[in-house]
């Protein structure tokens, strides 16, 4: 058994994780977990798989990724000449079809834009037409006369001029000014920034606090979560590998990192705004930096 297997391997029973879970989390084969351990290579397909599949199991396990491979490149250099030849294929594909989309979307604004540019011009003219007409073409209302100033046709005599008094001496009632409604509070936002070394990077602000709700699904998912602070420390919160239909909340007053087992399970909430992690069973790191006003 090589050192590095026997690390592994510590780590894992440390951590009272079977071979079993440890083959649903990263949805590796057994055998090649055990070939791991064992530090018997020649079993696995291939020197890019064996790298990927070291690098999920120490995820799943809680060590640093980098500094495991770091000791396999150490004992096990790979050839110079070896390249993921189906994943450059798969991301040749991937631009194709990002450009065709793109394309499509472009056309389709365009079109967009057209339509609201002849409606905009037929509302145009119609508004002026009809504010264009004059106001003297428009039939005047005959006004009544008052009756305060006409005459009793029968007995030719004017109506007491106390009635006009009284009502010239009423009060108009004075309105009073409606008071303005308050401002709104800004609302949580919960923003994209990057991807840097494996680790998506969200921005909240309108917040003093995180809010993480999360819910597993389908499968068992390990998940590790940290406090962050201002000076990129890390304190762990939580550990644990959770089943299928598990929920969990945490409330953090500053920023988090997520080291998740598989992303694929994980329905991941912050703030009350749905957070995706993935699609793949494969191993997800979340960093959520909270941005205080």
């Amino acid at each position: 058994m090589s050192d590095l297997g026997n690390i592994l391997r510590k780590a894992r029973i440390d951590r009272k994780i079977s071979l079993d879970d440890l083959q649903d989390v990263t949805k590796i084969r057994k055998r090649y977990l055990e070939a791991i351990e064992e530090g018997n290579y020649k079993v696995l397909p291939g020197s890019f798989y064996v790298r990927a599949f070291i690098k999920s199991y120490a995820e799943a396990v809680g060590l640093d990724p980098t500094e495991v491979l770091s000791m396999y490149q150490t004992t096990n250099p790979s050839p110079v000449s070896e390249q993921p030849v189906v994943e450059t294929i798969r991301h040749k594909r991937t631009s194709v079809r990002n450009a065709e989309k793109m394309s499509r979307w472009a056309s389709s604004l365009m079109f967009v834009c057209f339509i609201l540019l002849i409606f905009g011009i037929v509302y145009y003219y119609t508004y002026k037409n009809y504010k264009g007409t004059p106001a003297e073409g428009k039939p005047s209302q005959t006004q009544s006369p008052r009756i305060t100033d006409s005459t009793n046709p029968s007995t030719g005599t004017k109506p007491n001029s106390n009635v006009n008094a009284s009502s010239e001496n009423k009060t108009v009632p004075i309105a009073t000014p409606t008071p303005s409604p308050s401002p709104t509070p800004a609302a949580v936002q919960v923003k994209f920034n990057s991807n840097e070394k494996g680790v998506d990077n969200y921005t909240i602000s309108g917040t003093s606090k995180l809010d993480i709700q999360m819910k597993i699904s389908g499968s068992q998912c390990w998940i590790r979560v940290d406090a962050l602070s201002d000076g990129n420390g890390k304190e762990m919160l939580r550990q644990k590998l959770y089943k299928s239909g598990d929920t969990d909340t945490l409330e953090i007053m500053g920023s988090a990192y997520l080291n998740v087992g598989a992303a694929s399970a994980l329905e991941l909430t912050v703030n009350g705004t749905v957070v995706p992690v993935g699609d793949t069973p494969n191993p997800k790191r979340v960093q959520l930096n909270l941005q205080k006003n």
